[in-house]
């Protein structure tokens, strides 16, 4: 049984004009790594499935869904928010986003995947229950996490976020659900603007200084998250995995490196061995420098799948 690397042709034809950040690119950088490293040869691939506007409306108000379809040109742009614009395509891409992370939740429950990667795009952590924003149109993991509590009936899920940029969207969805506990580490001052004062109980939200380093975001890790997600005793983790921390990556500065994002997902790994069978889901959210996300990237996976 191998773990699942879930991907779509779809996310690729999703663009936002030339030189934008969030770009087809990241996509082909990630997977030629991957291929280069050999870390896919102990993965079984799969195709996502679009996402249903039933799967959808778990994580999203059906009024912004019928709205976004609305919105959908038929050619050229449609700008959604300073950053964020549509293609004709990119509704399609955003359904086989969200349909990975609900793949991979039934891949994992029902036995036939240790742990899953979604290498997909349109990201999804920014996207709020009824607002599209920050290059983000549905909250993928969002989506597959209430598909493992409302159709798979688990009692306790895990989210964890470690993009620079602190999931709103994740944590406006989730803020008021007990059955899900949120660990985020992000850089203070950037983009939502938000996330220093906890919307819920369930929320471990931990905003770190610019130019912070390792060792910083390493004690927040160890002193905010691991306690938290031990007396929460998750049933399945699932990972908004943006790599836009890295310090070749100009979207933020806390100065990350790959060893980092292997060194966090590791800690992810151990958690989810003590409470449900090493399970984890990762969904790809951020990462722009195209060579530091593909190396970060092999980093994460490598760990995830056991490859070291």
């Amino acid at each position: 049984m191998l773990p699942a690397y879930i991907t779509h042709p779809a996310c690729a034809r999703h663009a936002m004009g030339a030189d934008h950040p969030e770009c087809p690119e990241r996509l082909a950088a990630i997977q030629d790594m991957l291929l280069t490293k050999g870390l896919l040869d102990y993965m079984a691939p799969y195709d996502a499935p679009a996402a249903t506007d039933a799967q959808l409306a778990q994580a999203h108000s059906l009024g912004y869904i019928r709205e976004l379809l609305a919105l959908a040109p038929a050619e050229g742009l449609v700008r959604i928010d300073p950053d964020t614009e549509m293609n004709p395509h990119t509704l399609v891409a955003a359904r086989h986003a969200a349909g990975a992370a609900v793949l991979a939740t039934d891949l994992v429950l029902e036995g036939k995947a240790p742990s899953a990667f979604c290498a997909v795009r349109p990201p999804g952590h920014h996207a709020e229950r009824g607002r599209a924003m920050g290059f983000c149109f549905f909250n993928n993991t969002a989506v597959g996490i209430r598909h493992a509590l409302n159709i798979h009936g688990l009692k306790r899920v895990a989210l964890i976020d470690f993009d620079v940029h602190h999931g709103n969207g994740s944590e406006d969805i989730f803020c008021d659900d007990p059955r899900v506990l949120m660990c985020s580490i992000f850089e203070l001052g950037l983009y939502p603007f938000n996330g220093e004062e906890p919307r819920g109980d369930n929320m471990v939200n931990v905003g770190l200084p610019a130019r912070s380093g390792s060792a910083a975001f390493r004690d927040a890790v160890s002193t905010h998250w691991i306690q938290a997600l031990d007396a929460f005793a998750p049933q399945l983790i699932y990972v908004s995995a943006g790599f836009d921390a890295h310090r070749e990556d100009d979207m933020g500065n806390l100065g990350l490196t790959e060893t980092d994002y292997a060194w966090v997902t590791e800690q992810i790994v151990e958690v989810a061995q003590r409470h449900c069978h090493g399970h984890v889901i990762s969904c790809l959210e951020g990462g722009y420098a195209l060579n530091a996300l593909a190396r970060s990237v092999a980093e994460h996976v490598k760990v995830l799948i056991g490859a070291n």
